[in-house]
């Protein structure tokens, strides 16, 4: 059986696909599986074992992608397409079945959006399998068995950026002594062209024990790590999801991005924020296009108390588990 599967480019947007993704991979055991998706991403689809190939689409002129993703895929027969991008490509193939999901128009998370383009009820929670090589690297990098709190203080874009001096007065809070993080070694994640925008909370730690991978790891790797953590806090992108996928209990940071479509997903998540998105992004003085952060309502206060909500929160449900 061949299945085709076509993400997205985005890193956040792809972790949350893998969830009706794996879905497939469940339901039909041994199916040979093609995934499309940016180059950005596709390391974290190349390592895992239940996909046979993986299509790295670079973005061309006149949607000359689209043309190159035809040209390597029409020669076969799919028994299942499944088109997440909501292109033209997936009429133009040779298919049994075709799953195609747009842009979602109303209210509803992008987890249930994509769910329910494959008819798939309850929603399919995200979910990474990964070759357990990347198991080892990550025992590798993060030794002595933690605990591990996971800080995120980047972001693809200035306005999601929550300030880097709340970061550290936050870190410092967790960590002190009596504090909920006293004994957990600090581990700051980011991506590749990053350092800068984290080198302010390293500065502004100082002494303080901290282990720094930002830039420093593909995603799988990233995500391996991730999920040898006991608590992530970071803002709104891809390493949150990421997080979240691995089922460490999360923190999302939101500003103007709206939580109700890219909410950290699972039930050991959280999104902490000052104001709605409605009400910043319809404010006068709002714009996109501006080099300045749009996280300056939120409080140090505010976050350290969704924490505490959250692992409490956590310890409840795994007494009631355990």
């Amino acid at each position: 059986m061949r299945i085709l599967f076509i993400t997205s480019t985005r890193i956040g947007d792809a972790v949350l696909s893998t969830g009706v993704m794996s879905h497939l991979i469940d339901r039909h055991p041994g199916a040979s599986v093609t995934v499309a998706c940016g180059p950005v991403v596709a390391p974290l689809f190349t390592a895992m074992p239940d996909v046979d190939e993986v299509i790295a689409l670079q973005k061309q002129k006149y949607a000359g992608h689209w043309f190159e993703l035809w040209s390597k895929t029409v020669t076969r027969f799919w028994d299942v397409v499944v088109d997440l991008r909501g292109s033209a490509i997936n009429w133009v193939l040779l298919a049994k079945r075709r799953y195609v999901a747009g842009r979602s128009k109303g209210a509803a998370h992008k987890v249930v959006t994509l769910s329910q383009a494959l008819g798939v009820d309850p929603p399919a929670d995200p979910r990474l399998q990964l070759d357990p090589f990347y198991d080892a690297k990550a025992d590798a990098i993060l030794k002595g068995g933690g605990p591990f709190l996971a800080i995120c203080p980047t972001a693809n874009w200035i306005g999601k950026r929550w300030p880097a001096d709340r970061f550290v007065e936050l870190v410092r809070r967790l960590t002190k002594e009596g504090g909920a993080f006293e004994k957990s070694s600090v581990v700051v994640f980011g991506g590749p062209g990053e350092e800068e925008m984290a080198a302010p909370l390293f500065e502004g730690l100082g002494d303080t024990v901290v282990i720094d991978l930002v830039g420093k790891l593909d995603l799988p790797t990233a995500y391996a790590c991730l999920a040898r953590c006991d608590f992530f806090v970071g803002n709104d992108s891809g390493l949150m999801h990421l997080a979240a996928a691995a089922k460490v209990p999360t923190v999302g940071l939101f500003g103007p991005s709206p939580d109700k479509l890219y909410a950290p997903w699972g039930e050991k998540c959280i999104v902490v924020r000052a104001e709605s998105f409605d009400a910043i992004v319809n404010n006068a003085d709002f714009d996109h296009r501006k080099d300045v952060s749009y996280m300056g309502g939120l409080t140090v206060d505010q976050v350290e108390q969704s924490i505490t909500t959250l692992l409490q929160h956590t310890q409840e449900s795994n007494a009631s588990h355990g």
